[in-house]
């Protein structure tokens, strides 16, 4: 059983006393909703106000809308809900992941480039300010990921490195940061993504490094967190097979499940072993990681039942709250196991005094003085000067002078549309925007998507992408050409690469053997696999105006770069640094 008084709670005589009052309190199914954490896009008060009294769930993560939008539900759903509710946000890289205008500060893998913490206690610090005053008080940051994969990316951007020693530097500085508001943080994804290549969202995540390696990289990451008090963890669906095999032996293949549903895993290893005192949440239960893992009804009170404290959505409210009922009722979940998540939920809401009202509702004033403030912006803008990173120029291309090379083709790479709505990518407009503003004038690439949006279907915008001209015409025509990349990808396939818009394509790099080319990256860290021919090479980490800016501000000597690139932006290929 948790001792409430110890780490990460430190829990004085009066929290204690609203956690065993509230307990007592609690009927069986409110102690069963506040296992849940769900995800909620209504503003509706009534509905809001119906959902809490049937279902009377524990926490809240969905952050969609501006700081006033968000405000609104959020204190709705306080002034609502019968006992204070645990209100979550992914704020990866600063406030903007909780508020469509909240500030990105920088990726984790720029504040690994950028060397030193600062820039991660920057981002925690910004996340916790701008979450905090629209009343969130859990962050699900920071990500403890540990990037020894180059093909995975979905860790890429959100890892603050590819050694155990450097992810724990940055991720003490961004709790640091965090922790200046009053907002609990979670450690994800236990027991660690990053070693291969597929998305938990797809398929069962598959951490294969043996005990040792697993002990010298993720458990020292884990544990010194867990030393240092950390309040909570999110566990991945991510099987650690060796490790399992360690604990269980004989266990069979077909019986090692993600670490989610393995108690060997979440009870033996995490709680026993490593001496977790905090809250322990599922990632979201719609991945296919877990859904693909047991029968609906199996895995909603097993993870509990593994170890877990909290499940993190439903696909269903009513029926996946009957299913943790029916596990509660028939044993799954003993009593012992349901009082001990509940002494733990409760623990952390205390440890947060979300039972006095104003740590529950902040004061509506405060999100007008810090959403997108000037200081956080200031922040932004030193985030970006110290981490966009020139990746290499092995022919000594850079600095461009607009003043000389003032004549500019930009090719302009984006992921591939996934609506008819398509009506064009906005961050094209901001990069021409900033070549311009930089005294470039620029004559902007086709892209297949663009002239089928704007035009409509035809097929003549196969011939129109495929057709480069002469050379000579083209060499006359341009002094430099940025080839631009903005490609992203989200629980769609296992591996975001870089796609032409169509196929044969004239945006292909061919011109980097006749004009002055610079590939910049607006999102992933290792494009150079498909386009190693492109010799000078930025990572600019992220799309905002003031990482395009610093990007282009760079490239043209403006400021030095002093980031310093991982190995891993080579991918293993000796063509990628030439």
């Amino acid at each position: 059983m948790v001792n409430l008084r110890e780490k990460p709670f430190y829990l004085d005589d009066e929290g204690i006393r609203w956690v065993e009052d509230t307990i007592a309190s609690m009927t069986l199914e409110e102690k069963v909703g506040q296992l849940f954490v769900q995800m909620r896009k209504s503003l509706d008060p009534e509905q809001i106000k119906n959902t809490l009294n049937s279902w009377h769930q524990g926490g809240l993560r969905w952050q969609g809308g501006d700081r006033s939008q968000v405000y609104e539900q959020n204190k709705t759903y306080q002034e609502n809900s019968k006992i204070p509710l645990l209100i979550a946000a992914n704020c990866d890289n600063g406030g903007d992941g909780c508020l469509s205008d909240g500030t990105y500060v920088a990726t984790a893998a720029a504040a690994a480039a950028g060397g030193g913490t600062q820039t991660a206690y920057d981002m925690g610090y910004v996340a916790g300010r701008e979450a905090s005053s629209v009343g969130v008080n859990w962050m699900f940051n920071p990500c403890a990921d540990i990037f020894m994969n180059w093909r995975n990316t979905i860790v890429n951007t959100r890892s603050f490195g590819d050694n155990a020693d450097q992810v724990i530097e940055n991720i003490r500085a961004f709790i640091e940061g965090i922790h200046r508001s009053n907002v609990a943080c979670c450690c994800k994804h236990f027991p660690g993504d990053g070693v291969e290549e597929r998305d938990q969202h797809l398929v069962l995540g598959v951490n294969d490094l043996s005990v040792e390696d697993w002990d010298r990289s993720f458990r020292k990451v884990y544990q010194t967190m867990i030393d240092e008090g950390l309040e909570s963890i999110m566990v991945g669906h991510i099987a650690l097979p060796e490790m399992s095999r360690k604990l269980r032996p004989g266990i069979k293949d077909e019986e090692i499940m993600p670490a989610t549903l393995a108690p060997e895993l979440l009870t033996d290893l995490l709680r026993d072993q490593m001496g977790f005192n905090g809250v322990v949440i599922t990632d979201a239960s719609h991945m296919a990681g877990i859904a693909c893992m047991e029968k609906r009804e199996i895995a909603v009170p097993k993870a509990i039942a593994s170890g877990c404290d909290m499940f993190l959505f439903s696909n269903d409210t009513a029926e996946d709250f009957g299913y943790m009922m029916a596990g509660v009722q028939n044993g799954t979940v003993t009593a012992e196991r349901l009082d001990d998540a509940l002494h733990r939920i409760l623990g952390l809401k205390a440890r947060l005094k979300l039972y006095k009202e104003e740590n529950r509702i902040p004061d509506p004033a405060r999100k007008e003085e810090v959403v997108g403030c000037a200081e956080h912006l200031k922040l932004a803008e030193e985030a970006a000067e110290r981490c966009i990173t020139l990746v290499k120029d092995t022919k000594h291309q850079l600095p461009f002078n607009p003043a000389t090379q003032k004549r500019a083709r930009l090719v302009y790479i984006q992921s591939t549309p996934t609506t008819k709505a398509y009506k064009g990518d906005p961050v094209k407009q901001v990069v021409v925007e900033e070549l311009e503003r930089a005294g470039f004038t620029v004559d902007v690439a086709p892209n297949f998507h663009d002239l089928e949006a704007e035009q409509g279907p035809s097929p003549a915008h196969m011939m129109t992408m495929m057709d480069c001209g002469t050379m000579k015409d083209f060499a006359a025509s341009y002094d430099v050409v940025f080839l631009v990349i903005n490609v992203k990808g989200y629980a769609q396939e296992n591996n975001v690469r870089l796609r032409w818009s169509c196929n044969h394509s004239s945006e292909l790099p061919w011109y980097a053997t006749e004009v002055p080319t610079v590939g910049i990256s607006l999102n992933y860290t290792t494009h150079l696999i498909d386009v190693p021919q492109v010799h000078a090479f930025v990572n600019a980490y992220g799309c905002t105006r003031t990482a395009i800016r610093t990007a282009i501000d760079k490239i043209c000597g403006k400021s030095e770069f002093t980031a310093t690139p991982s190995d891993t932006v080579f991918c293993g290929k000796w063509d990628t640094r030439l």
